[in-house]
């Protein structure tokens, strides 16, 4: 059973849920590693709880929420080997996958997309890496991790 590691912060916990049931529906074994309620925490610490989980390996890859998605990506990127992209349609799920390689993914929960979450993942999960001259880019990243 194919793997999925997930977790947000308070401004999200409806959407986790939702992406949670979409993704067992389809037969993945997901990992919640919260938050549960309305709670507040702080998200830096949402998505580098999931992205260590992650680099401990056997995850197809990750899924980051907060209440725009876009402090839990720039949190996770902070990280060396996740490369976390910010999905708002079926275009960047697609390019996140097949040029980026991507390996998390992140979305809003108080966003409103134009589409279901639900069929960008889908996107996301059917695009193959395309390789090629994007393995070249994606070494140019890691070799950023390490640079001043």
């Amino acid at each position: 059973m194919k793997k999925i590691v997930i977790a947000g912060d308070h401004g999200a916990v409806a959407l986790k849920d939702r992406i949670i049931a979409f993704l067992q529906r389809k037969n993945f074994e997901v990992t919640d590693l919260g938050t549960w309620g309305s709670e507040s925490v702080d998200y830096p610490d949402t998505a580098a709880a999931a992205c260590r989980e992650f680099l401990k390996g056997g995850y197809e890859f990750g899924i980051l929420l907060c209440g725009t998605g876009i402090g839990v990506s720039i949190a996770a990127n902070k990280i060396a080997g996740i490369r976390c992209a910010l999905i708002g349609d079926p275009f960047s799920a697609e390019m996140a996958r097949a040029h980026n390689n991507a390996n998390f993914i992140a979305f809003g929960g108080r966003v409103r997309y134009a589409v279901p979450v639900e069929e960008m993942i889908e996107k996301f999960l059917s695009t193959p890496f395309e390789g090629g001259r994007h393995e070249r880019r994606i070494a140019k990243i890691a070799a950023l991790e390490n640079s001043r």
